[in-house]
């Protein structure tokens, strides 16, 4: 099968996008998705002092370990006039310590008049002993050639000097950048044939979105023989966004023979969409291809007639390559299969037609009716399964809570959280202070339960987000809440996420927060 390489960038690009701003943490549970998905290159962040937070990505990113995908640091050439040695773009690049560094350099001649306001010749420079320096300090180096094709448009000699500079430099791969997005699918296929027989050098793609043909461009660019595709998970990115990864690489793999990720992996393209979404705090595109919920929801009684007799009668692949289900909306039946592929991972010898199995299965779709995405929260899926099973048993039982808000006089919002908990035969009634009702309450279950089960003294919260899903019922809305755990003496260890969904904001944090306890309990 075809082979080439995604290079994702959500962590950079995706992060320029109007009303997402990853927290470190973030950065880092989106990377290990990635990497357990099969991307091949992950784009950390753009590192220098004004950005601390990149800086820091590096240093975790050095500590952990990656299966497949390889770390890339994102930054410019050297200033006009100055030596690569030098300069300090690229000496907090090479401190990265990342086996993969990517520059961008200017193509079109006028970003190299009128905005770094230096010679074309010295941008040539800039661009050749960059490439070569870091060729020294790394073990590869993609070029980014940034508004190329409009470059080349304006001065097709001087743009195709700019990229022959970045290969006689030594670049590993030299991208074309549509960095404005303003280029037709056509002319992107036409310029990357035209530039691999040019520069006889391997060329990758970066595209943008602003012609809503982002994800169709690089289809064709990779028709014509790119050996890497960047862009972003769900098209996150400035303005229009980037080309979508999350479309483009099911379709390479199902409709163009490129071997991308093995299937297992595939299946969990979904999953990744999904998470991806929830870590930025955004809404699900319920309409995205191959894994928006309504990819595959069948309402007209046609169309549900027709995929009950044969399913590729009105669907273009089978939903579960990608981790999708089909959805007959008129008798609200939802594929099983997925559910079924994990409750086997849990108890292999489990007979499908079994009352338990059923029961499980009624139980995911009323909570996925209610707001549940358990493709993001596994480990509140786990305990469902177990306790139908008869494989686990909650080893304390909830007596009640009582949450207090008070303002006083000299305007300071107190917030008190009240726990009642049975341990055996015990009885543990505590109380905690907190910056709000979420935090006292987080902070008065590990106050109430470490004293019996040590296990839980170095388990914390590591990210909490909050989803209205029916936004015309105001402040009466329900939410959905993901919380995100970790144990600090586990480092190696994946974070494990959990939903609640409630009318009340309280009840939903509770509710996500005594799953993520029960699963440390259960894993120990």
């Amino acid at each position: 099968m075809k082979k080439l390489k995604i290079y994702d960038t959500t962590l950079r690009d995706g992060n320029q996008a109007k009303g997402i701003s990853f927290s470190l943490e973030d950065k880092l549970a989106i990377a290990r998705k990635l990497d357990q998905f099969g991307v091949d290159y992950i784009e950390g962040g753009w590192p220098n002092p004004t950005n601390p937070l990149d800086i820091e990505f590096f240093v975790r990113a050095r500590k952990m370990e990656w299966k497949h995908a390889r770390i890339a640091a994102f930054g410019s050439t050297c200033r006009p006039k100055a030596d690569p040695a030098q300069d300090m773009v690229l000496k907090y690049l090479v401190e990265t310590q990342a086996p993969v560094i990517t520059i961008f350099g200017k193509s079109w001649d006028l970003h190299v008049t009128e905005v770094l306001r230096t010679t074309l010749e010295e941008n040539l420079r800039m661009i050749r002993e960059s490439v070569a320096y870091l060729k020294k300090h790394c073990q590869e180096v993609v070029y980014d050639a940034e508004h190329f094709f409009d470059g080349y448009a304006a001065n097709p000699g001087y743009a195709l000097q700019t990229v022959k500079a970045a290969r006689d430099g030594g670049a590993d791969v030299i991208v074309l950048c549509d960095t404005n997005g303003g280029q037709l699918p056509w002319d992107i296929e036409e310029m990357t044939a035209k530039m691999i027989k040019e520069l006889g050098a391997p060329v990758g793609v970066h595209l943008h979105n602003d012609t809503g043909t982002g994800v169709a461009s690089s289809l064709a660019a990779a028709r014509a023989g790119a050996v890497q595709v960047q862009g972003t998970i769900n098209g996150f990115g400035e303005r229009c966004g980037n080309a979508n990864l999350t479309v483009i690489m099911a379709a390479l793999q199902l409709k163009m023979g490129f071997q991308l990720v093995s299937d297992d992996q595939l299946k969990g393209l979904r999953g990744l969409s999904l998470a991806v979404s929830e870590i930025a705090n955004l809404a699900d595109d319920i309409r995205q291809p191959y894994v928006g919920e309504a990819a595959f929801a069948h309402k007209g009684g046609a169309h549900i007639d027709g995929v009950m007799k044969i399913a590729r009668s009105f669907e273009h692949i089978d939903p579960s390559l990608v981790g999708n289900a089909r959805d007959f909306i008129v008798s609200n039946q939802s594929g099983s299969s997925l559910v079924w592929d994990k409750i086997k991972a849990i108890q292999p010898d489990l007979d499908k037609r079994s009352p338990q199995v059923a029961a499980i299965l009624a139980d995911v779709k009323q909570k996925e009716d209610e707001g549940y995405h358990f493709e993001i929260a596994d480990a509140s899926f786990q305990l469902l399964a177990r306790r139908k099973l008869d494989m686990w048993k909650d080893r304390f039982d909830f007596l009640g809570f009582r949450s207090i808000e008070e303002r006083r006089e000299n305007g300071e919002v107190y917030s008190e959280f009240t726990i009642k908990l049975k341990v055996g035969d015990e009885v543990e009634h505590t109380a905690a202070e907190g910056n709000g009702p979420v935090d006292a309450m987080n902070a008065a279950v590990w106050k109430a339960l470490r004293r019996f089960f040590p296990v839980l003294a170095n388990i914390e919260v590591i990210d909490y987000k909050v989803r209205v899903l029916d936004n015309n019922k105001g402040t009466g809305a329900k939410v959905r809440v993901w919380i995100s755990f970790h144990d600090k003496t586990r480092p190696e260890e994946e974070a494990w996420g959990t939903l609640g969904v409630s009318t009340n904001i309280i009840e939903a944090s509770w509710l996500a927060l005594l799953d993520g306890i029960n699963y440390k309990l259960l894993h120990g």
